[in-house]
């Protein structure tokens, strides 16, 4: 009697260490998507939509929390080390892995770029006689050496960097709501006067509404590390669903709660783009030193993405490399199951992408991170469509691995999808969106290329 065939959805057995535990994946589920987008950006959203960015910040993190719980499902049915492109492959064929592992890839590695140079621009400033190119040596090494080491070491990197952000958002959150009630020293309550004045709630109605939203929206960028993440845990499919659970509430409870405590406690008016609203919320309560407190936890926001992004990138080119998708050579593994050549490659792509932003920050590097600027919606989408597919095969043949499920399946799937349609119709009808989308486009459109002419290939063979 012959073996049943393995089913098409089941996963493979995962070659890479286990280490991970499951405050490791909640906290990098938590950790991973706070940066610099929140703390230093928001200021660009408040500044076109006043205090209606709360609502900016509610329709985007609730795109991505749907993103997330379809992610979710299908990782906890099915976890691998490359998650949404092995998803993709499974749900649509090997182009689709193809296009989605690899454009993944590149927007991480150039996204490294801009985290080390930033990290390394404020410890320049802290120590200026440090060249600024000695501090992204530094960094890319001390790194590179964190993810090369057993994975629970890169495990407590993010975890104790995570912990950091969120003690810090949380302090904020505390110390924002006394002072709106009065209880802070030399304070009054502030009452409902900044949310109502100066053109009411919605100064620049739903247009800046909206505007607002293609300001925050790349800042949830980052949450999918923690389904990547999962494969390497003691328990993936349980654990995944127990990350993004927590994850995606609390996310949003931090940036929308943010939001609110900013625009209630200061006029939306005195906001500036590229100035952090939160130093001037700290300013403005007396704590001392604010500009030098939130360096601080920008710092370490930018050094935390920074270790979340190696880590992320080594494992999808590794997944890549596994299917076939990527040389075989980058499938070498340390006696501790790490993906040596995988981590060097992304970290070697890395430090490209740095010389770039340092050497030519306003021309070539600009092109570059114009051309991953949108990538992540085409990665989101794909996320959904494997998602349409997959769950009516996995409640067919695997129903018992469903112990996450998407809300209201088919329809918010399809709700997703058509608002990231909408944005990417925003964005090319926004001056400053639109060359991004433009840029993405043609390197999206050169890898699906790329994928169309090896799937000619592989039929004729």
């Amino acid at each position: 009697m012959h073996d049943a065939p393995p089913s098409p959805l089941a996963a493979e057995p995962e070659p890479l260490s286990h280490g991970l535990k499951q405050r490791h994946l909640t906290m990098l589920g938590l950790g991973g998507v706070i940066g610099a987008g929140l703390f230093v950006g928001s200021g660009a959203g408040i500044a076109v939509a006043g205090p209606g960015i709360v609502l900016s910040y509610l329709i985007a993190g609730a795109l991505a929390m749907l993103i997330m719980r379809m992610l979710g499902e299908m990782s906890a049915a099915m976890p691998a080390s490359g998650a949404f492109s092995v998803h993709a492959e499974r749900a649509l064929g090997r182009w689709a892995g193809f296009s989605v592992g690899w454009l993944y890839w590149f927007l991480l590695v150039v996204v490294l770029a801009v985290e080390a140079t930033g990290a390394a621009r404020i410890a320049h400033g802290w120590v200026p006689g440090v060249p600024q190119w000695t501090w992204v040596l530094v960094f890319m090494l001390v790194f590179t050496g964190a993810n090369l080491a057993a994975v629970k070491n890169f495990g407590e990197f993010e975890f104790w960097f995570a912990a950091l952000k969120v003690g810090a958002i949380v302090l904020f959150l505390v110390l924002g709501v006394l002072a709106i009630v009065g209880l802070l020293p030399d304070t009054d309550p502030v009452g409902l006067t900044n949310l109502t004045g100066r053109g009411g709630f919605l100064p620049n109605g739903w247009e800046g509404v909206v505007s607002g939203v293609l300001a925050v929206i790349f800042a949830f960028g980052g949450l999918e590390v923690v389904t990547i993440a999962a494969a390497e845990s003691e328990d993936p499919a349980r654990n995944v669903a127990r990350a993004v659970r927590s994850a995606v509430w609390r996310i949003l409870l931090f940036y929308v709660g943010s939001m609110l405590v900013i625009v209630t406690l200061l006029p939306w008016t005195s906001m500036k783009p590229g100035e952090s609203p939160y130093v001037a919320v700290l300013d403005a309560i007396g704590v001392p030193a604010a500009g030098q407190v939130m360096n601080v936890v920008v710092f370490v926001a930018l050094l935390s993405a920074l270790n979340a992004n190696l880590y992320g990138s080594s494992r999808m080119i590794f997944s890549l490399a596994e299917r076939g998708e990527a040389p075989k050579g980058l499938l070498r593994i340390t006696a501790g199951g790490v993906p040596r050549r995988a981590v060097l490659a992304s970290v070697a792509f890395g430090f490209v992408s740095v010389l770039l932003n340092l050497k030519w920050p306003d021309s070539v590097f600009l092109y570059l991170l114009n051309s991953v600027g949108a990538v992540l919606l085409f990665v989101w989408g794909l996320i959904a469509v494997s998602q349409l597919r997959l769950r009516r095969r996995i409640e067919r043949e695997e129903p018992e691995t469903l112990t996450l499920k998407m809300w209201g399946f088919p329809w918010l799937t399809w709700t997703a999808l058509a608002g990231m349609a909408a944005v990417l119709v925003l964005m090319l009808t926004d001056d400053a969106a639109r060359p991004q989308v433009l840029w993405s486009g043609s390197a999206t459109g050169a890898v699906l290329l790329v994928a169309g002419v090896r799937e000619l290939r592989d039929r004729r063979r």
